[in-house]
């Protein structure tokens, strides 16, 4: 903080912290030392492992706390407004998805009942996750369902993850593709049936918001079988836009059974939560509400 406030160009008007744990923290103080007002963006790991009393000293004037901040779920801008002596400080901002990035979904054709089901799902590997149940819960399904589960992520959990697919029997019927680029992510989602994503709350607080990978399975047209964690219920509706679940392996099984027994199900999901991405979920008017906030900050602060 020191050194930037040293080094900042002096026509600079306002910082901006993409996160609200230490890079918040480096923008109060420089912000402090210069002068200046400061604002925040907040997501999730820097929320909900942060403490409360920091959160505090962050949202308030009394202790210089930020012109105003954003977050990406409705989940995540409750708790902090609660924090806040004033609330409308703290905005919902969904981070939305750009569009432009991605092809048109596929055409998807019914599932014959003859034909492997194809899982897959992207996140690190980490507590939060859920990857742990969701191995025991492919080791639960019956012997009669023919599938294939594909991995792609990095993590610390990578080498306990396979040794327990290893001791759950399912190692040969998964793949595990480690960190792969976006175009490869893209293809792979249009190359399976259903996108799990068993996030849960950690030990140590930490969860997702609304993780970016459902919006972008949604993009593809791939159907999507989630728990209701968080602010992913904010993105879909149990039974409308996806199935949502709660983690423990039996459950998680006879969800995936039952959307292997139904053909149907997937493409009526996959299509509804494709309809809610394109509503409510783009990058666009996010950028604009945050250009506006940004702007009315420095106004605020030469005037």
């Amino acid at each position: 903080a020191c050194v930037m406030a040293h080094e900042m160009p002096d026509d600079v008007g306002g910082l901006y912290a993409h996160f609200l744990h230490t890079p918040s923290s480096v923008a109060r103080y420089a912000a402090i030392l210069r002068g200046l007002p400061w604002s925040f963006s907040a997501h999730a790991k820097d929320i909900w492992t942060s403490p409360e009393w920091e959160l505090r000293e962050k949202l308030s004037p009394d202790t210089f706390g930020a012109s105003f901040g954003a977050t990406c779920t409705g989940f995540g801008a409750k708790h902090l407004q609660d924090l806040d002596d004033t609330p409308a400080r703290v905005d919902l901002v969904y981070h939305g998805l750009d569009l432009g990035r991605f092809p048109a979904p596929p055409t998807r054709t019914l599932r014959s009942g003859d034909t492997p089901l194809r899982l897959m799902s992207v996140g690190r590997l980490v507590e939060k996750k859920g990857y742990d149940n969701l191995i025991d819960a492919l080791a639960l399904l019956p012997a009669t369902l023919d599938w294939h589960f594909t991995h792609i992520g990095g993590g610390a959990l990578d080498a306990e993850m396979r040794a327990r697919a290893g001791d759950r029997g399912v190692a040969d019927r998964i793949t595990w593709r480690g960190a792969c680029d976006q175009p490869d992510v893209i293809a792979a989602m249009r190359d399976n049936d259903l996108f799990v994503l068993p996030s849960r709350i950690a030990q140590d607080g930490d969860r997702d918001g609304l993780p970016n990978v459902l919006m972008e399975a949604a993009s593809q047209k791939l159907a999507i079988l989630s728990t209701p964690v968080s602010a992913i219920p904010e993105f879909i509706d149990d039974g409308v836009h996806g199935m949502l679940r709660e983690d423990d392996p039996t459950t998680l099984a006879n969800a995936i059974a039952d959307f292997a027994a139904d053909p149907t199900l997937g493409p009526r999901l996959a299509e509804a939560a494709h309809t809610r991405l394109l509503a409510d979920f783009t990058m666009t008017p996010g950028i604009v509400h945050l250009h506006n906030r940004l702007n009315e900050m420095l106004t605020t602060a030469t005037s």
